[in-house]
């Protein structure tokens, strides 16, 4: 109770100081509007909120989905071969240097103004965490499961089918769950740079034309998703992973 409890309550003292140091004439409420005013265009603008969310959320499920793919055949990839680590880690790295507000413009001229070039700057953004944390977790395998294996005579491709692999779905998991919040920036990224529908070209067209509780309601729309998703990956995790969490606990006892 108190995870969910103690964190409501910060948020809702945090509202409180926010309304309350616009009311008391902090900041201009056309400029930063008070959480009631928000909170009313959540209400009167939920189905032109709703309609832009679906193009959002579609976009970034896709996306994430593409950069899981990439970002699983990466970490394998440099996990079996020494050479390719060497060869193509540094360019992970510098890839995530690459400033994306200029890049989704480019990327857009390039790929046109469909969802292509918003599923490409979705997966640049979000496959690093995957590949970094599951090579991490296939680097840190048990090595006596791994003397073990080799003791009863199996092949390379038994081993990670069997042991490295499991062993490494927690370290996918926590990747994954980092890339489902970077996802929905990079997102709102692809949208401003190029686009005639979503939460983020609704976004610059209200701040555009002053709506500005409207844009700020495409921003928590934008925040309660990305925290949805991070929930539902916590959960599929204590699912598919239970004897990870009960490991934790023993260690934790």
């Amino acid at each position: 109770m108190k995870r969910v409890g103690l964190p409501l309550a910060l948020l809702a003292l945090l509202l409180g100081v926010w309304e309350l140091y616009v009311d008391l004439g902090g900041a201009d409420p056309v400029i930063l509007p008070p959480p009631h005013d928000v909170l009313k265009s959540l209400v009167d603008d939920r189905g032109l909120l709703w309609s832009n969310f679906l193009v959002s959320a579609r976009e970034v499920v896709l996306g994430i989905v593409l950069a899981v793919m990439v970002a699983l055949l990466l970490a394998i990839a440099i996990h079996f071969s020494a050479t390719l680590r060497r060869a193509a880690y540094p360019l992970l790295i510098a890839s995530q240097t690459i400033p994306f507000p200029m890049l989704a413009p480019l990327l857009v001229l390039w790929l046109g103004f469909g969802i292509a070039p918003k599923l490409v700057v979705i997966a640049i953004v979000s496959f690093f965490p995957i590949v970094v944390t599951t090579f991490a977790a296939l680097e840190a395998v048990d090595r006596d499961l791994l003397k073990l294996m080799r003791t009863f005579d199996a092949s390379r491709g038994r081993t990670f089918w069997h042991v490295e692999l499991p062993s490494a779905l927690p370290g996918v998991f926590t990747g994954t769950k980092v890339a489902v919040v970077v996802a929905v920036i990079g997102a709102v990224f692809a949208e401003l740079a190029g686009a005639n529908s979503g939460l983020g070209y609704l976004f610059q067209q209200a701040e555009a034309n002053l709506l500005i509780p409207r844009a700020y309601a495409a921003v928590v729309i934008l925040s309660l998703f990305a925290i949805v998703l991070f929930a539902l990956l916590t959960i599929a995790e204590h699912r598919v992973l239970p004897w990870a969490y009960q490991s934790r606990g023993d260690v934790a006892q």
